[in-house]
């Protein structure tokens, strides 16, 4: 869990790199940035970039004229996309995208807040674009987070955190929508563990 965390704070601190955009097989000079247009509108829709000056296209810019669409990045240069930059209409960063086994898929997406940290993350646990995590920051530490562990959308897990530490995860076996029980890991290392059948919200320590 914290490596995903890892990865996608480490996305959201690299600077955005020059712009680039469509794979094509005919190389550009080393460092030499080329623009693709569409053939029958004249408009630009991708700008390539050798950014490493190898003679390799490492980044792609996706473009609707002037405006940055998206921006895909091989920053270790193995021939596969690592970073996803996605902007808005105002040609404003929204999100990162990285892929966790390195595969050239994005299955985690990062936010920053209006402080430029990461505000929150988004996790694919399936790997097919259905978020089942979301994990909330504030100043780029780790908060909260809820997950569908049954990857319908459904949340029915809830963790809280303190320090960065995992300080209470909290569970709906029942599946309505609300937790009924939970764990709370305290300083001596020592966990307690609370129940609310009813789901009020009240918890209350668990028969032994």
């Amino acid at each position: 869990m914290h490596r995903f965390s890892m990865l996608l704070v480490a996305a959201l601190i690299l600077t955005v790199g020059a712009a680039a955009c469509t794979r094509k097989t005919d190389q550009p000079a080393a460092g030499q940035v080329k623009a693709v247009y569409d053939k029958q509108t004249g408009k630009l829709t991708m700008l390539t970039f050798d950014s490493k000056k190898t003679g390799k296209i490492d980044t792609w810019s996706y473009m609707d004229g002037s405006r940055i669409v998206r921006i895909e990045i091989d920053r270790n240069g193995d021939g596969k996309v690592d970073r996803w930059e996605y902007y808005g209409l105002n040609s404003q960063l929204e999100k990162v995208g990285i892929s966790r086994p390195d595969d050239g898929k994005p299955d985690a997406w990062a936010y920053a807040g209006a402080d430029g940290k990461l505000a929150k993350m988004e996790i694919s646990g399936s790997r097919d674009g259905k978020i089942t995590r979301t994990e909330y920051y504030q100043a780029g530490v780790l908060m909260r987070a809820e997950e569908s562990s049954a990857g319908d959308g459904k949340i029915d897990k809830w963790e809280t955190y303190a320090s960065g530490a995992l300080a209470t995860v909290a569970f709906d076996s029942t599946r309505r929508g609300t937790p009924d029980r939970r764990l709370t890991y305290l300083a001596d290392g020592s966990v307690r563990v609370e129940v609310d059948p009813a789901g009020t919200g009240r918890f209350s320590p668990a028969r032994q």
